[in-house]
């Protein structure tokens, strides 16, 4: 992926429109790319000093940010790693391709905690802190590029827990709170000692000022050709 490209939260929005509609790839192929592409990042990361798996705790929102999430938590698992999900949302509330692999996790009875934001008062935030302090790696896939306003319960509350409570942190696409486009915070947001993107670098990242929460960001393919890839960075340039 080129370095130089940065997308708009409208233009990460044609990017899945556009592999979908006009590539034939299923929404669902490509959350699978972007989880599978994380976890073969993620496991170069193997710091010397974890002989086998490592604790990994998932914190999982909602929408496709949280999809995300559920594959990432099911490679895995399957690469040798403990992993705990922690589902921030009513699993009623799930919908399309993140509920499809929620129910594939449930299904591979992947460990899951459900802390509804349905009932933001009623989440249990010293067991939460239990779950982040006894892991070696907190994963972030709460809220995704679609955030526009002010950071909202539970989140408000839940993000500034877990950047006290965990040792090192992942982002996925950006971290959460984050704007897309300006790389500003939106009140309580994610400070991540890593940050994997898809397809390429969000607006915001342009920012400097963003860093201090992206931490190190890597750009990650969702399985479009480098033609089509090519195609649509071609075709946004030219309705900019």
């Amino acid at each position: 992926m080129e370095e130089s490209i940065y997308l708009t939260r409208e233009q990460v929005r044609q990017v899945d429109q556009t592999a979908i509609v006009q590539y034939q790839i299923p929404g669902i192929v490509l959350m699978e790319n972007a989880g599978l592409n994380t976890v073969r990042y993620f496991e170069t990361l193997r710091e010397p000093a974890f002989q086998g798996g490592r604790n990994i705790v998932v914190c999982v929102g909602k929408g496709n940010n949280g999809g995300d999430g559920f594959v990432i938590a099911r490679h895995l698992q399957f690469a040798g790693n403990a992993v705990q999900v922690l589902l921030f949302a009513d699993p009623e509330q799930l919908s399309g391709d993140a509920l499809t692999n929620y129910e594939i996790c449930q299904a591979a009875e992947i460990p899951m905690v459900v802390f509804n934001d349905q009932e933001p008062e009623a989440i249990n935030f010293t067991s939460v802190k239990r779950h982040l302090e006894t892991a070696d790696w907190v994963v972030d896939a709460l809220l995704g590029t679609g955030i526009k306003g002010e950071v909202r319960e539970p989140f408000a509350s839940l993000i500034p827990i877990v950047n006290q409570h965990s040792q090192r942190i992942l982002a996925i696409d950006l971290p959460s709170g984050l704007d897309c486009d300006r790389g500003e915070p939106l009140g309580a947001t994610i400070r991540a000692q890593e940050t994997v993107t898809f397809v390429a670098k969000k607006k915001g990242f342009s920012n400097p000022a963003s860093t201090a929460y992206t931490g190190k960001v890597t750009v990650l393919p969702i399985g479009i050709s480098w033609k089509q890839y090519d195609e649509m960075i071609a075709s946004m340039n030219a309705g900019a």
